[in-house]
């Protein structure tokens, strides 16, 4: 867990769940630097424009752009009150030839608003990265179990066979659904660029005498310069907060699918049919040595329900926005923004966790199979007794009362069904016990399911994980804007 005070609380997403990676999107380093870097491309896109800077300068300012005097800054920003100001001057500080130039024309949002985007992208690309990792992973449990027939439900009552694959493919639909969802977010993301302090870009049509030109390349060369392809065509002092509504809806979205999945292999699990890795050592109950409990998918269940419960808030923000800009937003951003997205990581490594250690028992449930599966072969037991000469409407009635017989012996009882050899045993149906056996072939009872399965992961599996390898060094690379 790592050193931390004792005697203050700490957050379980930085501390038991999410990666370091993620976290470090959020950081105070990576902000603050950030920060920095928006500055240094300020300076360089107005030298280029023709303001007086200095090579110097923005040397000076490139050389101390990730060395950071917290310490310092947190001093200037008990003074001023303002956090912005107070890195203008720890950056000042360091940066006596740039100083006169830094922050030039910007408002706090220059920095603020462009930096939450930069951490909107990269925490999007990390959330890809696992996600695909995630989709790569039960798209071969689906493709191993695609002929794997299980009973399968409605209502969680035993219903039509399908297999086990083609449950997997259920699942892998969502999460294909939430990745196309995060892609077209991560794709159409834009940048705040050189706006001013009401949008209106003002102050940089000063700085540029009236050339109105220049303030609009001058917005488009920071939006190069910080990796960004299009600049928003309007804003306000802030960028809409309808974005962090969006990503956060997206995230929920993706919880919810992460949700289902591990609610599933909760239910699974008591049926014995699929558990979710259990180590050799691991403890179930600290009372009940024999338990296996589903901790890890509980634990999923759990974030996802943090997660989807964050996407309130920033649609909440969205809403309460009043004209140009009013600040009981930044408090909000400061806590919802960080952590639905730490949460959505800590969720995506547990779901990967869970999924590539499942383990299923083809015997148990070939069990519930067949408690079940004369049942279900009713119909066709009735279509082969009328080819042998019997009244179809004699037979349904006759079929009815046995199915009802057999199904007092399993539940009052706790007996086996013996459907089959009641219909074996009444001459109305003219059919051995062999006759109705041939009736009940497993793979007569599953429909298409792995076809299915073998066209969906063709035809829109494998092209979606081929898409995502441009995602999946994310984790790997470092952070730099």
């Amino acid at each position: 867990m790592g050193s931390q005070n004792k005697n203050s609380y700490s957050n379980p997403l930085l501390e038991r769940y999410a990666s370091q990676k993620m976290s470090a999107v959020f950081s105070p380093q990576f902000k603050f630097s950030t920060w920095r870097k928006l500055w240094v491309a300020l300076a360089e896109g107005q030298q280029e424009l023709g303001l007086p800077i200095s090579d110097e300068q923005i040397e000076e300012m490139r050389a101390f752009v990730d060395d950071i005097d917290f310490e310092l800054a947190a001093t200037y920003e008990k003074e001023t009150r303002h956090d912005v100001m107070a890195h203008v001057h720890t950056f000042g500080s360091q940066c006596p030839k740039a100083k006169p130039i830094i922050h030039l024309g910007a408002t706090s949002a220059y920095v603020g608003d462009n930096t939450d985007l930069i951490q909107l992208k990269k925490a999007t690309e990390i959330t890809l990265s696992r996600l695909s990792t995630l989709i790569a992973t039960l798209r071969n449990f689906a493709w191993e179990n695609r002929s794997v027939a299980t009973l399968g439900f409605t209502h969680f009552q035993p219903a039509q066979l399908t297999t086990v694959g083609k449950r997997a493919s259920l699942w892998l639909y969502d999460l294909l659904m939430d990745f196309e969802a995060l892609e077209t977010f991560h794709s159409s993301l834009r940048f705040r660029g050189v706006k001013g302090t009401t949008g209106t870009q003002a102050s940089f049509l000063s700085l540029f005498e009236g050339n109105h030109q220049k303030v609009k390349d001058l917005d488009s060369s920071v939006c190069s310069k910080m990796n960004f392809e299009k600049v928003l065509p309007v804003t306000g002092q802030t960028y809409t907060r309808k974005i962090d509504s969006q990503i956060t809806s997206i995230l929920s979205g993706l919880a919810q699918s992460l949700h289902k999945i591990a609610n599933d292999i909760r239910l699974l699990q008591n049926l014995k049919e699929i558990e979710e890795p259990f180590e050799t050592k691991q403890i179930g109950s600290s009372a009940m040595a024999y338990k296996r409990n589903p901790m890890r998918s509980e634990r999923l269940t759990a974030l996802c329900r943090f997660i989807m419960s964050n996407s309130l808030s920033p649609a909440m923000t969205a809403a309460e926005q009043w004209f140009e800009r009013t600040l009981d937003d930044s408090a909000n951003k400061r806590l919802t923004i960080p952590e639905t997205f730490l949460g959505a990581d800590a969720a995506l490594i547990i779901g990967e966790n869970v999924c590539n250690g499942l383990v299923v028992y083809p015997k148990v449930i070939e069990k519930h199979i067949n408690a079940e599966l004369p049942f279900m072969a009713t119909e066709n037991i009735i279509m082969a007794a009328v080819k042998k000469g019997a009244d179809r409407q004699e037979i349904h009635e006759r079929i009815r009362i046995h199915s009802m017989e057999a199904a007092k012996e399993v539940k009052l009882k706790g007996k086996e069904n013996d459907l089959l050899e009641r219909v074996a045993s009444d001459p109305k149906f003219s059919m051995s016990k062999e006759d109705l056996l041939s009736l009940l072939k497993v793979s007569d009872f599953i429909g298409r399911a792995p076809e299915q399965v073998e066209e969906f992961l063709r035809e829109s599996v494998d092209p979606l994980i081929k898409k995502a390898d441009k995602f999946a060094n994310t984790q790997k690379e470092d952070l730099s804007v």
